[in-house]
């Protein structure tokens, strides 16, 4: 079966605890991601949602694996967009590593199990904006794009 996959890899200067801690925590990724609001117990299995500010269900899904402080890897639904919701479930695993400069390294592969995929296509938009607001908040204390 064909594949889309998006990966993005960036390198923080910070531990690999503090790093999964921000991917986990609800009110530090409402700071980077935009205003957006996580819900999930973080453990495998539990149910994952995402809203946008005024409440809608933006995605959802389950945790498939959580391994702290390396992996993390959420079955993933859209929920705002009919053509992308069509195409069901895709796969983001998040990866941490050490790195030998003291950085640590962030690998985020989000997958479907669908050639040309068009939400596969739009988080390679949305990817790059969250972890540099995820990397500038943890290395400066400010996102580098704001809200709109």
């Amino acid at each position: 079966m064909s594949q889309s996959r998006f990966v993005y890899v960036s390198y923080i200067r910070t531990t690999p605890e503090k790093l999964w801690q921000s991917l986990t925590d609800a009110s530090f990724i409402k700071q980077f991601w935009f205003g957006m609001n996580v819900e999930c117990e973080w453990k495998p299995g539990a149910s994952w949602a995402l809203r946008f500010q005024d409440g809608r269900l933006a995605d959802s899904g389950e945790i498939v694996e959580f391994d702290p402080p390396r992996r993390l890897a959420i079955r993933w639904t859209n929920q705002w967009k009919p053509e992308f919701s069509a195409e069901g479930p895709s796969l983001c695993v998040m990866e941490i590593e050490p790195h030998p400069s003291g950085a640590v390294k962030l690998t985020i592969t989000h997958s479907m199990d669908k050639a040309d995929s068009g939400l596969i296509g739009a988080v390679g938009g949305g990817w790059p904006l969250i972890i540099s607001n995820l990397k500038s908040l943890l290395e400066t204390g400010t996102v580098a794009v704001p809200e709109k």
